[in-house]
């Protein structure tokens, strides 16, 4: 069975991300490639890694999470892996709500002055 592998342009165009997004997460150790020359290829391990590095930043969660998160499966395995992530979903989960709550607010407040202004100007 051969092992698919995506260059560095087909793994850009895959998750739309530019050339330096992706050797960022390079250097900062979230993707390792296989080097041949000046050539990254990346497998399938790769490709995973960066799906949960895309979903873990559209959950707003940092690259140091993220990368200390991938750690603790190459370190300890899926289990603890799991704990991990399901105390940081909470964590995140508690952050977005609060930040819910605040917009709802300014919502609120940008509604009533609006509303303010509309009935001056009527006037």
């Amino acid at each position: 069975m051969t092992e698919t592998r995506l260059s560095f342009k087909e793994m850009c165009a895959r998750f739309d991300v530019t050339p330096r997004t992706l050797r960022y997460y390079e250097y900062i150790e979230l993707l390792a490639p296989q080097k041949e020359g000046r050539a990254r290829y990346y497998g399938p391990r790769e490709v995973a890694r960066m799906t949960l590095i895309l979903r873990g930043r559209r959950f707003g969660f940092s690259l140091e999470e993220i990368r200390q998160w991938l750690l603790i499966y190459q370190q300890k395995g899926t289990g603890p892996q799991l704990e991990a992530w399901i105390a940081m979903a909470d964590r995140q989960l508690a952050e977005l709500n609060r930040q819910r709550q605040e917009l709802d607010v300014t919502i609120a407040d940008l509604q009533a002055l609006r509303a303010t202004a509309l009935s001056e100007l009527k006037s």
